[in-house]
């Protein structure tokens, strides 16, 4: 695939629910959950830089934008 930045696994869905992109509907006095499609930046100190969700989120150009500016940010250094 050529990603050369790291990727987040969660499993137990702890991200998902703080970042607010887990959601819950009832259905028949059952309640099922899943994520909201979204692209999440975070910078080398752990900073959010962007949460793009929804409709928006299929479109990856405004987090490569975050990303790229993130990085000349860093070798500019």
């Amino acid at each position: 695939m050529g990603i050369t930045f790291p990727l987040l696994s969660d499993m137990n869905r702890r991200m998902l629910k703080s970042y607010g992109i887990l959601k819950g509907y009832d259905v028949q006095n059952e309640t099922y959950e899943w994520a909201l499609r979204a692209n999440i930046v975070i910078d080398k100190q752990g900073i959010i830089q962007l949460i793009d969700e929804g409709d928006s989120a299929v479109d990856p150009n405004s987090a490569l934008t975050v990303c790229t500016t993130l990085h000349k940010k860093s070798t500019a250094k």
